[in-house]
């Protein structure tokens, strides 16, 4: 997503392909939009290829997640935590997995700290110190 200050918002990119269309050089474009002309080729080929929706800002994340912990291996520790109420370093050393997965996956999963815990019941009996309001963008 592009910031208010940026050399080319999409409005801007939109007006940099149509000078390149009007029969313009794309190095006399980049220059005029003090951009590079490498800028200005991908702009101007992802216009051709996509026309107006080419010229919008695309996500960053990942497209894949090649060496993501297998969801049966966290559907595991999940219950080894429920059933023994016990840290990442036990269900690590139990499953045959590093310490640091089993943290990954109980944080990604939102399970409670065991501070957080009644040691009798398992229930919450204590407020998280993590806020639970996130200031983070929609999307990098």
């Amino acid at each position: 997503m592009s910031h208010a200050n940026a050399r080319l918002t999409p409005a801007g990119r939109l007006i940099m392909v149509q000078r390149i269309g009007s029969g313009r050089a794309v190095a006399h474009v980049a220059a005029e939009m003090g951009i590079s002309r490498t800028t200005a080729w991908r702009w101007w080929r992802r216009f051709r290829e996509h026309g107006s929706a080419g010229l919008v800002d695309r996500s960053s994340i990942a497209h894949s997640h090649p060496h993501r912990t297998a969801a049966c291996v966290e559907t595991r520790v999940r219950i080894m935590r429920h059933l023994t109420r016990r840290g990442p370093v036990f269900i690590a050393d139990r499953l045959g997995l590093q310490a640091s997965t089993v943290g990954r996956v109980l944080r990604r999963h939102e399970v409670p700290l065991l501070r957080e815990l009644d040691p009798v019941t398992g229930t919450v009996i204590r407020a998280s110190r993590r806020s639970a309001k996130r200031y983070e963008h929609d999307h990098p």
